[in-house]
């Protein structure tokens, strides 16, 4: 059986670049139609994808039209293991004309590319996102099989372990067979039912890119750009969906402050330090406007979020930033949308205004209140919220001046934090003297 992407070599995949990136949803949505089976489709785009590779290492060919060649060569390949199945079971005269001559119901289906207006991602994702798996399964499906993201990051999303998320990603895979059987993209009324789950994944989707992948080296490891594109197809599909101009206005808004992230040795540098003239002005007036739609039309979880990124995105300074509106939408969102992350982020920013506001005893109480809640989050939060808690109080202790205790606070997250530029900026933190 072939290998799964991106189990596949990452460098020569990296060396297909945005030809990957364009060409998966459109091998995968083809082969599933054909083969009838999504795990399928996967696996024998995998393979097409090395064989790919290959070819183009061996000799330098252009491939012409990468989609095209890789649906033919996964189609080839699942029909020679088809024949070869069917004489093992001493069956290959009736199975090998089953398999190469296909019912005239089902030539659409297996055309490389389908003929509906509907991008190959969403579709893929309607099909991931299907009312018969749990949540969970649903998300981890949609991050392996639609967006490409390995078992390691998807755990490292959801805060379970690899070995749990394979487990979750099998389990997935077999409840679709079993519930749905052959391969259908859903129709526009379902569609419309499943579209929070769908907002959902490539909201996930976008929030691995902003923790992971703050300098992506190539078009395959940008997911943000590649959150951003579906995000665009969602709107051409929804345009007057508030949530989903709330999400593509999170995301552009999410790249278009991702510019001065790391310093000159890739560390991440802390809000207070990014250098905002690095931003890009053209991607933040873009993700404004969608902001602005999202809030006319709704107050839904994504509306909210948009919110919250305008008013980051468009102050002149840290200091300027109107802390207390971000403030009270984190708290409308905590009530939308009661996730962890949220109210380690409503404290951070209530740590924010704290901080800036003038020495008084208000202040001082607000700042011991503050650290107390971070303190229960950092110890019993799931592990994405308790890390984003112990770096808030980290934070705290650095800039009111406890110096010792914040290196120690570093010290400890270096060995903790899963991104590297974080860990380099906890490290410089831990090792800063004065």
């Amino acid at each position: 059986m072939a290998q799964s992407v991106p189990d596949l070599v990452s460098d020569s995949i990296a060396g297909l670049g945005e030809d990957f990136v364009e060409a998966w949803p459109r091998i995968v949505r083809a082969l599933a139609a054909y083969t009838g089976s999504l795990d399928d489709a996967q696996e024998y785009a995998a393979e097409a994808i090395a064989r790919a590779v290959a070819q183009a290492g061996d000799d330098a060919r252009p491939l012409g039209s990468l989609a095209a060649w890789c649906t033919t060569v996964g189609k080839r390949a699942w029909l020679d293991d088809r024949r070869r199945s069917a004489v093992e079971r001493r069956n290959a005269p009736r199975l090998v004309e089953d398999a190469t001559s296909p019912d005239p119901a089902d030539e659409a289906s297996a055309h490389p590319f389908i003929g509906d207006a509907l991008d190959d991602r969403l579709a893929l994702l309607f099909v991931a996102c299907d009312p018969a798996l749990t949540e969970q399964a649903r998300v981890v499906l949609a991050l392996r099989v639609v967006c490409g993201l390995d078992v390691a990051r998807i755990a490292a999303h959801l805060g379970v372990q690899a070995s749990a998320a394979a487990a979750r990603l099998t389990r997935a895979k077999r409840a679709l067979a079993e519930a749905r059987g052959r391969f259908h993209v859903p129709e526009a009324p379902e569609r419309r039912g499943r579209l929070p789950v769908v907002l959902a994944v490539v909201a996930g989707m976008f929030t691995v890119a902003h923790r992971d992948v703050l300098d992506p080296a190539t078009p395959l490891d940008d997911l943000g750009r590649q959150a951003l594109s579906i995000a665009d197809s969602m709107v051409a599909e929804y345009p007057d969906d508030s949530e989903v101009r709330g999400l593509r206005a999170v995301v552009r808004l999410g790249l278009a402050r991702r510019p001065g992230r790391l310093d000159e040795n890739g560390a991440a540098v802390p809000l207070d330090e990014v250098d905002r003239s690095r931003w890009d002005a053209r991607l933040i007036e873009a993700g404004l406007d969608d902001a602005a739609a999202a809030a006319d039309r709704g107050d839904g979880r994504f509306a909210l979020e948009a919110a919250i990124a305008g008013l980051h995105s468009s102050a002149t300074s840290f200091a300027t930033t109107d802390w207390t509106r971000v403030v009270a939408f984190y708290r409308a969102l905590e009530r939308v949308w009661g996730a962890p992350s949220v109210t380690v982020a409503r404290l951070s920013a209530e740590l924010h205004r704290a901080l800036l506001a003038p020495p008084s005893g208000e202040r001082t109480t607000r700042l011991r209140a503050v650290e107390r809640e971070l303190r229960v989050l950092g110890e019993g939060a799931a592990a994405y919220a308790a890390v984003d808690a112990q770096l808030a109080l980290a934070d705290l202790a650095w800039r009111t001046e406890r110096r010792d205790e914040a290196r120690q606070h570093y010290a400890r997250l270096a060995e903790v934090v899963p991104t590297e530029s974080v860990r380099r900026f906890c490290l410089a933190r831990a090792g800063a003297t004065g």
